[in-house]
């Protein structure tokens, strides 16, 4: 017997919840036996009747059902309610202008405007160099970079630093158009002081830019590149804004401080020489650096266009700047851990001097090191070019050099510039190795050549 209460019936129980009192089951009892005889009705009388009581029945029902969905027996009107009232005709209202989504349409248009533009006028640059790696094998690499189309008869502008190991090391530079053509380009001339250089292609009815207003260079201003990152991606565009104007920046090729102005397009390794686009299809720029540090984005910088034009031009023409002072000679930046190693000191290190110029009549030689200009530090060639800018044409400086152990100095009057002077020395002492300085190694080994 388990816990639950058993509710069943017990015939033997009289109280039992299944009794007859409780409506529960009870047996039929049998009908009691009458004592007198009754005349029935006929079967058509009964008809009769059950078809009357249905019809009224129905009667009843319909009319007692109406009366109370009108709200009868103080109901509510139910019918009232379950029959909607008929809706009114609207006049739908006129949409309202999104400037958002007109604003989207018109910039998507502007920059399918000037990508349109630059697949005529931008081209790619590219040398393939062969140098020795660090275990005496000779080894090869691309160096790309990107140019625009400034006369339709094959000049193109570009970045010194683009062609610059083409140039020292003799090797073919090579121009590639949207359109899959490739020509061979001729170093017209080059400026590193600025970063900037010129090409020449054979090809003529090209589609040249448009240069653009240094006036138009106003921060919040959108811009567009379009470039060949990383060598492969070629033309592509990227947008973004003027996000500073006015700023000195030094790159690596130990050239001194450019003047350029900010950016927040994205530029990458290959983007370097190609043009920045204003809205209007101008343009207002040369993409020429970026800063590449771990956490940092958006921080792009290219030399204004007027400085670049007015380069370019000199470059056409004579081959070099000619309105720059100038000693006359090339350098290298000796870093301080190789002078140490080797006896020497920190400086500009003197890899060529211009037969006549102003440093070969102030006395100056190759393998010399300048380590001041009247009395300002001078730790290597980027200091000294930052120097030398600031005098002009005709000033004379006093030069503190170090020579064989000895220092000296030397008074030079600045000449006009002329036509670069290429290194006719090692750009190190002839005794330096680069497996002997670890700096030197990881440079050398790790893309340095």
């Amino acid at each position: 017997m388990n816990d639950y209460e058993n509710n069943g019936y017990d015939p033997s129980d009289a109280s039992s919840h299944y009794g007859a009192s409780y409506g529960g089951y009870t047996p039929a009892q049998p009908e009691p036996a009458g004592t007198g005889t009754r005349k029935g009705m006929g079967p058509g009388a009964v008809i009769a009747i059950c078809l009357v009581c249905t019809l009224l029945a129905a009667a009843l029902g319909a009319g007692g059902t109406y009366y109370f969905l009108r709200g009868g027996f103080g109901g509510r009107d139910m019918l009232a309610q379950a029959t909607p009232a008929p809706l009114p005709t609207a006049t739908p209202a006129p949409a309202a202008k999104d400037a958002g989504t007109d604003a989207a349409v018109a910039e998507t248009a502007a920059g399918q405007a000037v990508y349109a533009l630059a697949t005529k006028q931008v081209v790619g640059v590219t040398t393939e160099i062969t140098y020795t790696n660090f275990f005496g094998q000779i080894s090869a690499a691309s160096v790309s970079g990107t140019g625009f189309i400034i006369s339709d008869d094959g000049y193109i502008l570009t970045n010194n630093h683009v062609i610059d190991d083409a140039r020292k090391g003799g090797y073919e530079v090579s121009v590639l158009t949207y359109d899959g053509a490739e020509y061979t380009a001729d170093i017209v001339g080059y400026d590193a002081a600025n970063d900037i250089a010129v090409l020449k292609i054979d090809a003529s009815g090209l589609t040249p830019v448009t240069m653009g207003d240094t006036g138009d260079i106003v921060v919040g201003r959108t811009v567009y590149t379009v470039g060949n990152p990383l060598g492969e991606l070629n033309f592509t565009m990227t947008t973004g804004i003027i996000s500073a104007t006015d700023r000195a920046i030094t790159t690596d090729q130990d050239n001194g401080p450019i003047n350029m102005f900010q950016i927040d397009a994205a530029v990458n390794e290959g983007n370097s020489g190609g043009p920045v686009y204003d809205g209007d299809g101008e343009v207002i720029g040369v993409v020429t650096a970026k800063t590449s540090a771990t956490g940092v984005e958006g921080l792009g910088f290219a030399i204004p266009v007027e400085d670049a034009e007015h380069i370019a031009r000199q470059l056409i023409e004579y081959g070099y700047v000619t309105d720059r002072a100038s000693m006359g000679i090339s350098s290298y930046t000796l870093p301080g851990s190789v002078a140490e190693r080797y006896g020497l000191v920190p400086g500009a290190y003197v890899t060529g001097v211009q037969a006549g110029g102003p440093a070969d009549e102030a006395g100056l030689r190759e393998q010399d090191v300048i380590t001041a200009v009247d009395g300002k530090e001078v730790a290597g060639s980027t200091e000294l070019t930052a120097i030398v800018r600031t005098y002009d044409v005709g000033d004379t400086a006093e030069l503190t050099v170090w020579r064989s152990g000895e220092e000296l100095t030397l008074s030079v009057t600045f000449g006009e510039s002329q036509r670069p002077v290429e290194a006719t020395a090692a750009p190190q002492p002839e005794q330096r190795q680069y497996y002997g300085d670890m700096e030197d190694f990881f440079r050398q080994f790790f893309g340095g050549f």
